[in-house]
């Protein structure tokens, strides 16, 4: 054998290995997944789930890893956006509140007393109004694939019943960081303090806070009763919808194939969170009363008190979230 059939050899004994490390690398690429909550909670296992579906639909091709407790961001749960559309997290299941800070379109669930029931977010996420915010949110590189949910929010405290505004004044609640938590509690008389929920949790226990506002499903799995919060009010004042989404980018990198797989596994994992979620929740009512915790359920005209408390906030939120998105809203809820 001359040398340079040898050389010819080793060429492409090389671009063989090149090719073979190239396809090994396609069929498994791992990419991260944020949530703030771990699969205890019926947010994490919707990752769980996502994760699930992409490693059985690609055949290993995908593999979601999914990083909960907002590792990825230090515990700082309203930077996750902005990590996903840098590219420093590739995946997330986030809330709209988290979100909200750098896409003002989705502050339109936080609205105080907007969105009555089940139907009307249903109406709402799957309608004109939904897909507005879709485009939103990809307008700042960042690409939506489904919806999930977090529930709505319900007001706990550690001093007694809350059945009208009068009752929360002075009272320090826990807020997550957003602006709209502020105003919608200042109005009420409180004296909203913003922490992460990795912070909340001690300053419930120590005092430091008298109350919070979280899904049925967060206090229950994370038995907020036991840190001193004894009165529950029933008061469905927002919801908190989750979206699947994935950094523009990174979206690019796919596959057409590989794309619709996560799209349509993002759906189906987020149908089936949304039923658990809903299904769930007369259950965990149950349990948390048989703990000891005093629920209060608002008559109508303790809901109205409420929502006339808060008019102010609709005033001042509805020209930064967008007045044509709100009435296209309104109109999908009125009609559901």
């Amino acid at each position: 054998m001359t040398a340079a059939s040898r050389l010819t050899r080793a060429a492409a004994a090389l671009a063989g290995v090149a090719v073979l490390t190239a396809s090994l690398s396609a069929q498994a690429r791992e990419l991260s997944v944020s949530t703030v909550l771990s699969d205890a909670f019926p947010w994490g296992q919707a990752a769980e789930k996502w994760a699930e579906l992409v490693e059985e639909r690609t055949e290993g091709e995908l593999t979601l890893r999914v990083y909960p407790n907002s590792q990825l961001v230090a515990g700082d749960q309203t930077r996750e956006f902005s990590a996903m559309r840098s590219g420093l997290i590739d995946m997330a299941i986030g809330s709209t509140i988290n979100w909200s800070p750098q896409v003002p379109e989705l502050n339109l669930f936080s609205l105080p007393f907007f969105m009555p029931d089940e139907a009307a977010v249903d109406a709402v996420t799957g309608g004109e109004a939904g897909e507005r915010i879709f485009e939103a949110i990809e307008s700042r590189g960042v690409v939506p694939l489904a919806w999930g949910e977090n529930g709505f929010r319900q007001l706990s405290n550690s001093r007694g019943p809350i059945s009208a505004p009068a009752d929360l004044d002075g009272l320090k609640i826990r807020v997550v960081g957003s602006p709209l938590f502020q105003d919608t509690f200042n109005a009420l008389g409180a004296d909203p303090t913003q922490m992460s929920w990795t912070d909340a949790q001690p300053a419930l226990t120590t005092g430091a806070v008298d109350g919070q506002e979280n899904p049925l499903s967060v206090f229950d799995v994370a038995r907020i009763d036991q840190v001193g919060q004894e009165y529950l009010t029933l008061w469905n004042y927002m919801n908190d919808p989750l979206i699947f989404a994935v950094n523009q980018r990174v979206w690019d990198s796919l596959t057409e194939e590989q794309q619709q797989i996560l799209r349509e596994t993002a759906v189906e994992a987020g149908q089936w969170e949304i039923a658990m979620t809903r299904e769930e929740e007369s259950e965990r009512l149950a349990d948390i009363q048989e703990r000891g915790v005093q629920v209060t359920e608002l008559t109508e005209a303790q809901h109205q008190a409420f929502v006339n408390a808060t008019a102010s906030v609709h005033d001042k939120w509805i020209p930064r979230i967008g007045q044509e998105l709100v009435e296209v809203a309104r109109q999908a809820i009125e009609s559901r």
